[in-house]
């Protein structure tokens, strides 16, 4: 897997730009990485370190405290079900046994066809609304068996595009500094991420 492309550079040195030390700038340089590749390589993670100037060890060292950021290849859909325990008690066991059934793997796989990726996470913050799943950061709440099918279907028929960017994209929309960060009183404007 390759570096981040000389255009992620650009925006890498520009989102670099905003903080007073480069190392705080890490946690939006990962998602650019994961936006670029669909996962954070260790020649990506590598790239970042020199950048902001720490050791790959200390990327990786922030890149794996969180769920988010992927160490592999995953589907064009990563759908996260929640098992912790307030999704437990309202189902969540039962809705990701649902869950590889319908898609045909376990949770950690991803379907033959490179489609989706099904995991078994820890809490995602959403407790009132269990059980609750992600997919490609885009929640879903009380969800039952019935509503992960209409789920699969509608995205494996192309459905909901607009709604489910492709894995890991983060945001559709990146600020843009129109000035190097100085504190209180930065100019910004929202440039719409095409991609």
């Amino acid at each position: 897997m390759s570096r981040l492309s000389d255009a992620n550079v650009s925006i890498a040195k520009e989102i670099i730009g905003r903080y007073p030390r480069p190392k705080s700038a890490l946690i939006p340089l990962l998602h650019l990485a994961q936006e670029q590749h669909g996962w954070v390589s260790n020649e990506s993670m590598s790239h970042i370190a020199e950048l902001v100037g720490v050791t790959p060890a200390e990327v990786y060292g922030t890149a794996s405290f969180y769920e988010m950021f992927k160490f592999h290849p995953v589907g064009r859909y990563c759908i996260d079900v929640c098992t912790n325990i307030s999704c437990q008690l309202l189902g969540a066991w039962e809705l990701l046994e649902h869950a590889e059934r319908r898609l045909g793997v376990r949770a950690g796989s991803t379907t033959d066809d490179g489609m989706f990726t099904l995991e078994d996470v820890e809490c995602i913050a959403a407790c009132t609304e269990a059980p609750a799943i992600e997919v490609n950061y885009r929640y879903r709440y009380r969800v039952t068996p019935d509503d992960f099918d209409a789920l699969i279907d509608k995205l494996t028929a192309g459905r909901l595009g607009d709604e489910v960017p492709r894995f890991g994209t983060l945001a559709r929309v990146r600020q843009r500094t129109t000035d190097r960060w100085s504190g209180a009183g930065t100019t910004a404007q929202a440039e719409v991420d095409a991609r």
